[in-house]
């Protein structure tokens, strides 16, 4: 790999997550400022979208900050941001939809789910350590140490791969519940699909990071063993 084609590629990987965030804040700025027709809180319909699916035990709390919004399978409960909490735009009843859809899925066993809890524990190591063992690799020359962290690497990028589906099912399930009970209407679905189309291009963009650094990772024990 070239220095130009290099630099090229370092810039990609940082303009593609700036994008992806830059379009979830601007979308949601926007749609934060407009009221859905039910007038419901981001709470309101997180708990009436439960109900309705007969999660009754699943509990919903109110968090700190902007759009940390989240579902927690060990507690069994919805953390919505204070903004989504209280909010009665189409940005909180999208988000807090969003987050209902992921205990939906626990509670169905939704098999990427269940997939992706299971590789936590190795996503997480092999994010810790992967990085480490591949540049003392490359230092020490020693390729099979680097291709160990390659290795714990790919288990990293696998779990982004398999959030992919995991969001945008819970996105799919969202959208249906949003307008199976009346939340909003007709003419507000384009809306709320794009708050939930913004916030699915963060995951999109980290995958598509995470798999390009995995390539050159692997490009670059192949060039090693060349030489």
């Amino acid at each position: 790999m070239t220095l130009g084609t290099y630099l090229i590629y370092i810039v990609l990987l940082m303009i593609i997550p700036l994008w992806a965030q830059s379009k979830v804040k601007s979308t949601y700025n926007k749609y934060s400022k407009v009221a859905t027709s039910s007038m419901m809180t981001g709470a309101q319909v997180a708990r009436k979208i439960l109900n309705d699916n007969g999660l009754y035990d699943v509990e919903i709390h109110e968090t700190k900050g902007t759009l940390t919004d989240h579902y927690d399978p060990r507690k069994k409960a919805v953390f919505l941001s204070s903004g989504i909490y209280h909010g009665q735009s189409m940005a909180s009843s999208a988000v807090a939809a969003h987050e209902v859809g992921h205990a939906i899925q626990d509670a169905e066993s939704y098999a990427f789910l269940r997939f992706r809890s299971a590789l936590v524990p190795v996503a997480n190591f092999g994010s810790n350590i992967s990085i480490f063992l591949i540049i003392a690799g490359f230092i020490i020359g020693m390729t099979e140490l680097a291709v160990i962290g390659v290795v714990f690497f790919a288990a990293a990028v696998l779990f982004q791969l398999v959030t992919l589906p995991v969001e945008f099912d819970a996105s799919n399930r969202a959208m249906a519940q949003l307008v199976s009970t009346g939340v909003i209407r007709n003419n507000e679905e384009r809306d709320t699909k794009k708050v939930l189309n913004a916030a699915a291009m963060t995951y999109v963009a980290a995958a598509v990071v995470a798999v390009a650094e995995l390539i050159r990772f692997i490009l670059m024990i192949v060039a090693s063993n060349q030489d």
